[in-house]
């Protein structure tokens, strides 16, 4: 899988959970740290900022196509 689809593809993910408020995401304990220090709110707000940029490079490095 290239690069550029696995960030697009994980940016999504980030986002979704973000604005979906998935418990099981923000109570794993990498995220956890996020939500200690900057409360649940956020660390929603990074993490949908996360997931814009992981999308932007998605965009930015994806494949030239040669015609």
């Amino acid at each position: 899988m290239p690069v550029s689809l696995f960030a697009w593809l994980v940016g999504v993910f980030v986002i979704a959970a973000a604005m979906l408020d998935w418990n099981w995401f923000f109570e794993h304990p990498k995220a956890k740290f996020f939500v200690d220090h900057f409360g649940r709110g956020g660390a929603r707000v990074f993490y949908a900022g996360l997931g814009c940029a992981l999308i932007i490079l998605g965009i930015v490095c994806r494949p030239q196509i040669q015609g």
